[in-house]
């Protein structure tokens, strides 16, 4: 299962919004590490894209890297802004909006399936 990690060169310092780019009418992710304790993914969206309204088993915590981006939680907006994080607990309903172009690191950290 090595790497653990994918998608990012190892040993080497890395700027992490540079990884992923803006494409014009597009949401661009890109997945740096899955397994069933864990997901990291990296998101670049386009002004005006959004994730719908969706839940998820685990808790979600998102980075913003660059510029901003409007989170629903559980019928709660936010607007996380570069070098902010919001966590968005497993199970309650959240969605995504870029009012402007902007880029995110998404952790999900799921629970133990024992």
């Amino acid at each position: 299962m090595y790497p653990y990690i994918k998608n990012i060169p190892h040993e080497q310092t890395q700027d992490l919004a540079a990884l992923v780019s803006v494409q014009p009418g597009q949401i661009v992710s890109r997945t740096l590490a899955q397994n069933p304790a864990v997901s990291l993914t990296l998101f670049a969206f386009d002004a005006g894209e959004e994730i719908s309204t969706h839940s998820s088993e685990g808790d979600a915590m998102v980075q913003v890297l660059e510029g901003e981006g409007l989170f629903t939680v559980d019928g709660t907006e936010h607007t996380v802004s570069t070098g902010q994080v919001l966590v968005m607990p497993a199970g309650k309903p959240h969605a995504v909006y870029a009012p402007r172009s902007f880029k995110m690191l998404l952790t999900v950290v799921f629970p133990r399936k024992d």
